[in-house]
């Protein structure tokens, strides 16, 4: 096999690193999105870009389905029908299960204290109070119209694959809302559709040996909408780095 002699990502020169900061810095989980619509060739771009994500010998384990029009409102239908289902009867949770723990079976500190800083944050920016149920129930649902994107993605993986693919997988799914944002696009991860993946799996055509990893809503956010407006906090670098010297 014959080498370059000086291989591209080698002698690539960023030529302006505050703007790859800018799409790091300017992610968020978008929850409003406008019905401006996106480009195939668009998401084929991103798709691409994001492929260069590293993967333990070079596995790739990503597989990417892209739902618009049609079928992925008869898929939004589907899932909000279940939703809908589970909460007059929470014994149908039992049914939908996720395939591997997202979250820990018992939460701790500080782990606990972030996300409930999220929850309250989130339903305050949108006037939910705590206990109000229906408006939870709606609120959450919302995920499951990809808060109205014109894109909706579902990320699978081979089961024969370990967790390390998984690690693998989450600098795919970055590089994929890096890359948006450098075309003006936003996102937003969402592992709300891992229990329903039952349903999912078949109707975007999965084949039996594929999970269900997370899906993500695409497209040109809202400014206007309140809910873009929350924004998480950080954990400054010196709370979570330990110099070794």
């Amino acid at each position: 096999m014959t080498l370059p002699a000086t291989p591209p990502q080698v002698s690539t020169v960023i030529a302006d690193p505050s703007s790859v900061d800018a799409a790091i810095e300017s992610r968020f989980s978008a929850r409003a999105f406008l019905p401006r619509p996106v480009a195939r060739e668009t998401v084929t771009e991103l798709l691409r870009v994001a492929s260069r994500a590293p993967s333990g010998t070079n596995t790739q384990p990503w597989n990417v389905y892209v739902l618009q029009g049609e079928r992925k409102d008869e898929l939004v239908q589907k899932i909000c029908e279940a939703h809908d289902a589970i909460s007059i009867d929470p014994q149908l949770a039992t049914e939908y299960r996720e395939e591997y723990d997202y979250y820990p079976e018992k939460w701790v500190s500080p782990f606990i204290d972030r996300r409930r800083e999220c929850g309250f944050g989130l339903y305050g920016v949108l006037g939910i109070a705590k206990g109000e149920r229906e408006k939870m129930h709606v609120q959450h649902q919302r995920n499951f119209r990809f808060f109205d994107a014109p894109v909706g993605l579902m990320f699978t993986m081979d089961r024969v694959l370990g967790r390390g693919s998984l690690l693998d997988y989450g600098m795919f799914l970055q590089n994929i809302m890096v890359a948006a944002r450098a075309r003006g696009l936003h996102s937003c991860p969402q592992a709300a559709w891992n229990g329903f993946a039952r349903s999912i799996l078949p109707h975007i055509g999965a084949k039996d040996n594929e999970m269900l990893v997370c899906g993500m809503s695409l497209g040109y956010a809202d400014e206007a909408a309140p809910v873009n407006r929350f924004q998480t906090t950080r954990v400054a670098p010196e709370e979570f780095t330990h110099w070794v010297e």
